[in-house]
């Protein structure tokens, strides 16, 4: 393949366009260490050593950067890597390697979605969102049906400590300690009690909310 552009991104970046490639962005000291030239041709061999020796492990480290600052869809984390000048299989591999540990996961994504915007947003609204992010339809619906489980189970830990308590005061640690475990004793999960209890022990939110 030729080298038909070399054209700076940053001082120390440049992005390489060639012909039958996607471009991909290489360091000052990569360009000269791969003798990156244009108008001079890149071996198959030379471009498969700067695909597998760096571009895929920068975009394994990129792309775990990228969801250090936050949660994305797979097609968010895609589409990022992208702008960031990774060719294709680069991305492929980033992505591969995000998704062997659960660091991605759009049905993950769209329920802390779904939990965050409850209330402020309606539920087509929601889905036209999600679906714009790149989570499939199968992934929403099933978000969906969770979240919708769990604002059950929890509004039925509001109903036992309302009757329990009687009272509008905030928890305090010691009464909070005692309702966590007779709510544990009634099958409750910790993911359902503690944000519950955290709502009265924060602001003594009303009982009837």
């Amino acid at each position: 393949m030729i080298i038909t552009e070399i054209r700076p991104v940053t001082r120390q970046k440049y992005l390489i366009e060639t012909e039958g490639q996607p471009a991909f962005v290489l360091y000052k000291g990569e360009v000269v260490r791969y003798h990156i030239e244009k108008g001079q041709e890149l071996s198959e061999k030379v471009y498969r050593e700067i695909l597998e020796e760096v571009l895929i492990k920068r975009a394994k480290s990129r792309a775990m950067h990228l969801l250090e600052q936050g949660d994305r869809t797979k097609r968010g984390l895609q589409d990022k890597l992208v702008q960031n000048g990774y060719p294709p299989e680069a991305v492929e591999a980033a992505i591969a390697y995000v998704e062997s540990y659960h660091y991605i996961d759009d049905k993950r994504y769209a329920v802390n979605y779904i939990q965050n915007q409850r209330g402020k947003k309606g539920r087509a609204r929601l889905m036209l969102e999600l679906r714009n992010k790149g989570v499939s339809q199968e992934d929403i619906e099933q978000a969906f049906s969770e979240t919708e489980e769990d604002m059950d189970t929890r509004e039925a830990i509001r109903g036992l400590i309302q009757k329990k308590r009687g009272t509008r005061e905030a928890i305090g640690e010691k009464e909070r300690q005692k309702l966590y475990g007779f709510l544990m004793r009634r099958g409750f999960a910790p993911s359902d009690i503690l944000p519950v209890l955290r709502e009265f022990s924060d602001g003594g939110e009303s009982l009837e909310s």
